[in-house]
């Protein structure tokens, strides 16, 4: 078995976790991330995005590929890895790592202990191998994209399978009790047991025959079919106890295939006792004998449990007018905001967020404190709006006062501009000449001197506040300049070593003769 090293971790610092990231960010919406936006994302001093990239590369956690359209970094799982054991630190969940304990076709599971000096068992899910590669076909991960990463995919994998687990152990199913999990790891209780494939003498074998078809008979009338209810995924302690591991296959009752999957779960079970352990029975349940009692695939969104099962079962339950108008605001709402969280790029406060759960901090108070200035910025905001709103008001008003009082004092006066547009001005040549000489001719004098009065009625609140928008294009004007400053650094490094390479050839070539 294998280690995972993390002996780099504890020398990596905050610039090098901010730089990794940037990187993630930046893979959400790009498969390589380009140093311009790895620094705009992680927005380090004195351009500083590049050392820390050379570094990273040097270790294994980042990888630089270059292509014909676009050069950049891209995360691989190492530094996937070093991103959720940091966060997982921060939270004191775990202090030390230790020796790898299983692999299989999705995951890596490593024994590691927590400050507490209590053992648990961390799960990396792996997703991508060569052994499974066909998700597609087996996951539902995608729903509707063409194209997603890898890691993306653990990280939905390991999501699933917290969900499911947390649900089960609070049912009281034989489970691992969940600890935590972050990106694609997953924290769960130690379990001192055996895989079932690895035992090959029961004091009970039909006992605990029945052991097991009673356990797939109550997952499918909570509504969940595991989907891969086999010998490796099920262990036995000293005492003949079972834990059932591996969640993120699960689907649920509703599913198209769920009698197929079910028949699955129960053919693996016969076949085991009969191959191991020459135990045959004729009595095993059906996808018919299942009596639903909860539905669990509806908490956690099962596969094969889809929104328009849950309207035809709202059918079922009718609720009040009030209440399905509040609903259906609710899922307009959340398809709204669905759609423009797929639109936008890279979102700064998620960033924010993660560099927050790797540094150790309270997110909560932070995100209070944070809510705290938007509300004050907001209050300021509106105390200025209605002060300028005043300002303009007070002049068109006094304005139309004064035409109301002239209109009182002279009523018998007529409106003579109807009467003047009738007549059009005389001009003979000499008045042309006199207007000519008269008028105001531009002078280019050094001597001139200007006279500007200040009557605005602009508050100064606003004014500072315009000042502070001009600074910061000013300031995100230099950031750009010193970004493209460090991609040609890149350029004039590969046209080094390339200049080198013709050097050398030369050099040899002229030895050669």
């Amino acid at each position: 078995m294998g280690k995972l090293n993390v002996v780099v971790l504890r020398y990596l610092s905050r610039d090098d976790f901010r730089v990794l990231t940037a990187v993630e960010m930046g893979m959400k919406n790009h498969e390589i991330v380009p140093v311009s936006l790895v620094s705009s994302i992680a927005s380090l001093k004195h351009g500083g995005c590049n050392k820390v990239l050379r570094e990273l590369v040097k270790h294994k956690l980042v990888v630089y590929e270059r292509s014909r359209a676009v050069q950049g970094y891209r995360l691989n799982n190492g530094g996937y890895d070093y991103l959720a054991l940091k966060t997982l630190c921060a939270r004191e969940v775990l202090i030390s790592v230790g020796n790898q304990m299983g692999v299989g076709k999705e995951s890596d599971i490593y024994i590691v202990a927590s400050p507490n000096d209590e053992q648990y068992a961390l799960k990396l899910h792996r997703l991508g191998r060569t052994s499974f590669r066909n998700l597609k076909n087996k996951r539902d991960y995608h729903q509707h994209r063409k194209n997603m990463s890898w890691l993306y995919l653990s990280r939905l994998s390991a999501m699933k399978e917290y969900a499911y687990m947390k649900v089960l152990y609070d049912r009281g199913f034989p489970v691992p009790k969940p600890v935590d999990y972050n990106r694609h790891a997953v924290v769960m209780e130690f379990i001192n047991g055996y895989p079932l494939c690895q035992v090959h003498e029961l004091q009970d074998p039909p006992g605990l025959y029945n052991e097991f078809m009673e356990l797939i008979v109550k997952l499918a009338n909570h509504g969940l079919i595991h989907g891969d209810f086999n010998e490796f995924n099920l262990m036995l302690d000293d005492q003949d106890h079972i834990t059932m591991i591996d969640f993120p296959q699960m689907v649920s009752t509703s599913h198209v295939n769920a009698e197929w999957y079910f028949d699955r779960d129960v053919k693996c079970i016969r076949d085991f006792f009969a191959k191991r352990h020459n135990y045959e029975s004729e009595l095993y349940p059906t996808f018919k004998d299942i009596r639903r009692s909860c539905s669990l695939d509806v908490e956690v969104s099962a596969s094969g449990f889809t929104k328009d099962m849950e309207r035809d079962g709202a059918l079922l339950h009718p609720a009040g007018p009030e209440v399905e108008e509040e609903e259906d605001e609710d899922e307009e709402e959340e398809e709204e905001t669905g759609e423009e969280q797929e639109e936008e790029g890279v979102d700064i406060e998620e960033y924010k967020h993660a560099i927050l759960e790797l540094e150790g901090l309270k997110v909560s108070d932070t995100m209070a404190l944070i809510q705290k200035e938007k509300e004050k910025r907001e209050e300021h905001k509106e105390t200025e709006t209605t002060s300028v709103a005043r300002s303009d008001e007070e002049p068109d008003k006094n304005f139309e006062e004064e035409l109301d009082e002239a209109e009182d004092e002279c009523p018998e006066l007529e409106d003579l501009s109807t009467t003047n547009k009738e007549f059009k001005p005389f001009r003979d040549s000499d008045s042309l000449l006199h207007m000519a000489e008269h008028r105001r001719v531009r002078t280019d004098s050094e001597g001139t001197v200007g006279s500007v009065g200040s009557c605005s009625t602009i508050p100064p609140a606003v004014v500072r506040e315009k000042v502070r928008r001009q600074l910061t294009k000013q300031q995100k004007a230099a950031q750009r300049r010193r970004l493209q400053k460090g991609e040609a650094n890149l350029a004039t490094k590969s046209r080094r070593e390339n200049q080198s390479n013709i050097k050398s050839s030369m050099d040899d070539a002229s030895f050669w003769g």
